[in-house]
């Protein structure tokens, strides 16, 4: 059984601050926004987690590499670089569901995202090491097959979009609903999605819907790992088994599994 450890990364009073004194440039704020996330995938990253812009102001972060300290180190830097600081949330579940609404109740009872008085809260609990090792988290990387020849070579750039961000929707609906998986959209064509311990037949199940609501056809890897980094991995080199077999599923898992 998988054990997954969440951060829900929230901007604090970052509505208010958009249009105090007066309202801010998007442009600004769209670059405050990618920058910070950009700086979070590389700090979180760094120690084997994954980062997911989700709403920008709110990001989910895949953090079964990180401990306490690792977390403090974050909020230090970015409060230090940043005009915003950051609160975070930790949780754990067998669900990435689960651990979400245990990182999102974390910052929930210590007040509204538009409290200018809540700031840099860092709360909830992290998996022992031992336990990070022996249960580990999945990752599923799913791709659309033969994007270029089907979409980007044939249509217009924002029909293709269309076509991809549908296919992520009833992805991400899918998954979540039957599953309590967290998929998210991550450029291209691709889609990351962290998940429980599933067999091969639920990803199977999942194409299968994605493909009859919305025509959009899919691949996917799938991997386990001590943290999402080497997790994701696995599921890419099992996306390039899925390429090169012409196979919908395969899974890189222990062989215990």
């Amino acid at each position: 059984m998988t054990r997954t450890q969440i951060t829900l990364v929230q901007i604090d009073n970052y509505g208010p601050w958009t249009v105090t004194p007066e309202p801010r440039r998007e442009v600004d704020l769209q670059t405050l926004q990618s920058r910070l996330y950009a700086d979070l995938c590389q700090q979180i990253g760094r120690e084997g987690g994954y980062v997911f812009f989700a709403r920008f102001d709110n990001m989910i972060a895949v953090t079964n590499g990180l401990d306490w300290a690792d977390h403090e180190l974050i909020q230090e830097s970015i409060a230090n670089r940043y005009p915003v600081s950051v609160s975070m949330g930790i949780g754990t579940g067998t669900t990435p569901q689960e651990a979400l609404a245990e990182a999102t109740g974390v910052l929930q009872t210590a007040g509204s995202a538009q409290d200018g008085t809540r700031t840099e809260i860092l709360g909830g609990d992290v998996l022992d090491e031992d336990e990070r090792a022996a249960k580990g988290v999945q990752v599923a990387h799913f791709d659309v097959i033969d994007v270029t020849g089907t979409y980007t070579d044939r249509v217009d750039a924002f029909e293709t979009f269309i076509a991809i961000e549908q296919g992520y929707a009833a992805l991400m609906r899918y998954m979540y609903g039957q599953h309590d998986s967290l998929s998210f959209f991550v450029g291209g064509d691709n889609v990351i999605a962290v998940c429980p311990d599933l067999p091969a037949s639920a990803y199977e199940d999942a194409i299968v819907h994605v493909s009859g609501e919305v025509g959009v056809d899919l691949q996917v890897g799938v991997g386990r790992g001590a943290s999402a980094h080497d997790a994701g991995m696995a599921a890419k080199h099992a996306l390039e088994e899925c390429r090169h077999n012409g196979t919908r599923v395969e899974r890189a898992l222990p062989a215990d599994d």
